[in-house]
């Protein structure tokens, strides 16, 4: 009888502790997401530069090694303000080609906006209610996303349109997994760190976004 009672104990503080995370995770994603928005409306309204590549990766990757270095004290919600609110510069000048440089840019905006919050919520929603375990995919997004970006480089560097085309469906599809794959950690208790668990799936929704910006882009182009 002591035993159950331990075991039942046990899981119900399991239970706590996740729903805390998934909680924690989603509010503080809401805020970041919030505060990337006004970034880039402040890029976007004095018509900041795109960003030199070489800047925007260094930014990226420093951010995100103070972020993860940082994830167990509060100095971590700092550098997520930090890091998703540079992300959201960078994502400025984008959406002002598209609006500006495009006769329906605002149509492709709304368009990929609404995408990905749609698939966002919906695998999401998929994954807290069947509580599937999707840790057998980790390895395979890893190779994928280090796959993607090598070739995203290329196709930048050497400008090679049709591969930047195919690069971004990749990411689709990749970030897709990494969303579900992130909440299913947090739901079956893989992922307790709501500062990582927030970074991963907001870089996420960045990448859907951007990619299906350019593929929106590109199948109205003219």
């Amino acid at each position: 009888m002591n035993e159950l009672r331990t075991i039942t104990a046990t899981t119900e503080a399991s239970a706590l502790v996740t729903n805390k995370v998934l909680r924690n995770t989603y509010l503080l994603l809401g805020c970041t997401l919030a505060f990337s928005a006004l970034t880039a409306y402040l890029a976007l309204t004095f018509q900041m530069p795109r960003m030199n590549i070489l800047v925007m990766l260094g930014g990226y990757f420093g951010l995100l090694f103070g972020t993860m270095k940082t994830r167990e004290s509060a100095w971590g919600l700092l550098f997520v303000f930090l890091l998703t609110g540079f992300l959201g510069l960078t994502l400025g000048p984008v959406l002002d080609f598209y609006l500006r440089a495009r006769a329906n840019g605002g149509e492709i905006v709304m368009l990929a906006l609404g995408t990905t919050a749609v698939t966002f919520l919906g695998l999401s929603a998929y994954a807290v209610i069947s509580r599937r375990d999707f840790s057998f995919m980790g390895g395979f997004l890893t190779v994928g996303l280090i796959a993607a970006f090598v070739l995203s480089l290329v196709a930048y560097f050497f400008n090679f349109p049709t591969l930047s085309l195919a690069v971004s469906g990749m990411f689709v599809l990749l970030t897709s997994g990494i969303i579900l794959y992130q909440t299913g950690e947090i739901v079956n208790g893989g992922e307790t760190n709501y500062i990582v668990a927030t970074v991963t799936l907001y870089v996420s929704i960045y990448n859907l976004f951007v990619s299906l910006l350019q593929l929106f882009g590109a199948a109205g182009d003219d």
